[in-house]
């Protein structure tokens, strides 16, 4: 887990680039990317082994996997890219925010599009329950902890203490998520295969399209690598959430938005790889 020095992340503002990146890559592009590409590949390229009913809910799964960036397991890309802890809190911590007014109007729009109604108030919910509050009760957290014991023991002391029960949380809930769609797995490997591919072009375009920016922005590689990360990887805790009330737990968008689980954690191991491989492509100064 990613120590972070929160004196640093005042500095932050001195070089917005990256930040300017991270938020045109997610929610000015990604999403419209996402459904576009399943778009193309679950009503064209694969018409012939999908049903059209079951083509609008596996892009119902898609959709919301691509309105929602990661705001967790983006920390863990950035530590083995050896990002800049402060650059990433900022990062994350603005996605969180602009997820609050952006996520249920895209989410919304590009669901209509493809025909498939859904209420207002479900987004809206699950966006409260998932980002809201825990965006909340972070905060609230630390101001508490700062006030009675000071900055020192909150982040030498308090946040260490929760550094396993995060790693255990990400775990439990991906097995949660695999038990509730063990049987669709088993009992559809070729669908599987067919909803993976746009997917994984979409996290491949993604992450260059906010990595190779970054580079000739000439920013350092300590930004340019999570920048990528981001936009790449997915708050698939909200997606299937948000899947699970809408369309219920079996479901074909709820089955999407799993197969987005599985195919990301190797992905985005081979992004790490290739953002470690290219860190000679940017400027050595750490920002």
């Amino acid at each position: 887990m990613m120590k972070v020095d929160f004196q640093s992340i005042k500095n932050v503002g001195k070089n917005p680039k990256g930040l300017y990146v991270t938020w045109i890559a997610n929610w000015l592009i990604k999403p419209f990317t996402m459904y576009v590409l399943a778009s193309f590949f679950l009503y064209i390229v694969f018409k012939n082994f999908i049903t059209p009913d079951l083509a609008k809910q596996y892009l119902a799964g898609a959709v919301l996997l691509g309105s929602a960036p990661c705001t967790a397991m983006v920390f863990v890309w950035s530590a083995l890219t050896k990002g800049d802890p402060a650059y990433t809190v900022v990062q994350v911590a603005t996605n969180d925010l602009i997820i609050l007014v952006a996520f249920v109007p895209i989410v919304k729009f590009l669901l209509g599009v493809s025909n498939v109604s859904v209420p207002w108030d479900t987004l809206i919910l699950s966006v409260i329950l998932f980002v809201v509050i825990p965006l909340a009760g972070g905060i609230l957290t630390r101001l508490l902890v700062t006030k009675r014991k000071g900055l020192e023991y909150f982040e030498k002391q308090f946040l260490p203490k929760f550094y396993n029960a995060t790693t255990l949380g990400l775990l439990l809930t991906l097995i949660l998520l695999f038990a509730f769609q063990g049987e669709v797995f088993l009992n559809n490997p070729l669908h599987i295969v067919l909803i993976a591919v746009p997917l994984t072009i979409q996290t491949f375009i993604i992450f260059f399209i906010s990595y190779l920016p970054c580079k000739w922005l000439k920013l350092p590689h300590n930004i340019a690598a999570p920048a990528g990360m981001i936009g790449a990887s997915n708050f698939f805790e909200l997606s299937v959430a948000v899947a699970i009330a809408l369309f219920g737990t079996t479901s074909p968008a709820a089955l999407a938005t799993t197969v987005g689980v599985l195919t990301e954690v190797p992905i985005m191991l081979i992004l790490v790889k290739i953002a470690n491989n290219t860190k000679h492509w940017f400027p050595k100064e750490t920002i």
